[in-house]
């Protein structure tokens, strides 16, 4: 048989098992193709490799890699059908003239028996863990409410006045078991709402590490690690956060118009693969993978002909996706940025 014949045999094969599947097991609602414009160049098939993201893979596939979740076909025979695993052939196939990405693992379809490769236990992730590795490393956002509930140191040991690495001290406020770990966060500039002027967090500027030694009112903590000295009224933070990796890039399904109010590195222009935080969350609709358009505040300047002044309008500058969201603020991870962002741009429902 001739390569082309094979070729033509495995496409109309792959069509086959994804329109009886569909069939069977339903599709996702109908959507023109408009609506998800497959990308420049998209590949009928594509092998999952090591180091993707599924960020990476759709924009591989989609003009706008956040309507995946409305490509995306999920092969029932798969166990746990939404995670992706390196090696794994994404298969571009359409059905009733509109496109679907679907996995080939687990259905009788296979490209060629040298095209399977043995998944990896990991399955890749939305985001690079690294891409986030400075919300989880140098400081975080503290929610209004939850300052006051945090414990604090109330005094070192011995005589010190401020403790470093190596050093031991006394700390208020924690029913947790010894050997729990706590970063310690120095409370830092308040975080203001623009819109309304309310405070919704503040800034926490990460001083160290370290392990609770002995429990009781006060308890013993042993600092480990340090960037700079702690001090009375710096409080702990567990060492442990938990933020969802595996998650759809997607449109909020809900009006969002809300603002940039903080970058967790502390720089004034904002690029690729930074951490934002927005002046919106859970009570205003927003969730963990939920993406965002930026756009650059116009700026005020002089009109030399008519005198007076006018504002610029305002301009596109990159897309945010939020991978961590509370009731009145959310993390998001800028993934692309056409040009410098900044604190207070806005941003808003994908367009």
């Amino acid at each position: 048989m001739s390569l082309r014949k094979s070729n033509l045999n495995i496409r109309l094969r792959m069509t086959t098992v994804a329109l009886v599947a569909s069939l069977v097991f339903g599709s996702l609602a109908a959507f023109s193709q408009d609506r998800a414009p497959l990308a420049e160049g998209a590949p009928d098939e594509y092998v999952v490799q090591v180091g993707d993201t599924l960020w990476d893979i759709a924009a591989t596939f989609l003009h706008d890699p956040w309507y995946w979740p409305e490509i995306w076909y999920v092969n029932p025979e798969i166990e746990n059908p939404h995670l992706i695993y390196p090696g794994d052939v994404l298969a571009l196939v359409y059905i009733d003239g509109k496109p679907r990405i679907t996995n080939v693992r687990g259905s009788s379809y296979r490209l060629s028996p040298e095209a399977r490769v043995t998944p990896l236990n990991e399955a890749i992730t939305s985001v690079s863990y690294d891409s986030i590795s400075a919300f989880l490393s140098t400081g975080v956002v503290l929610q209004r409410d939850e300052v006051e509930q945090l414990p604090y140191i109330v005094a070192a040991k011995g005589e010190h006045l401020i403790a470093a690495a190596g050093n031991t001290v006394y700390v208020r406020g924690t029913s947790a078991e010894p050997g729990s770990r706590f970063n310690i966060v120095h409370i830092g500039d308040k975080l203001v709402d623009p819109d309304d002027d309310s405070l919704v967090g503040y800034h926490g500027i990460l001083i160290g590490e370290g392990t609770l030694r002995r429990s009781g009112d006060p308890a013993s903590f042993a600092i480990t690690m340090s960037k700079r000295e702690a001090k009375q009224g710096d409080r702990l933070v567990p060492a442990s956060v938990e933020v969802p990796m595996n998650f759809f890039p997607k449109a909020p399904s809900t009006s969002i118009d809300g603002r940039i109010i903080h970058v967790v590195d502390g720089v004034s222009q904002i690029g690729q693969f930074q951490v934002v935080v927005i002046n919106r969350g859970t009570n205003d609709g927003l969730g963990v993978g939920d993406v965002l358009t930026a756009f650059r505040a116009g700026e005020v300047v002089r009109d030399k002909v008519a005198g007076g002044t006018v504002k610029l309008p305002e301009e596109e500058a990159g897309t945010v996706m939020i991978f961590k969201s509370y009731g009145e603020i959310s993390y998001g991870l800028v993934m692309e940025a056409t040009q410098a962002i900044h604190v207070l741009d806005y941003v808003r429902n994908p367009i």
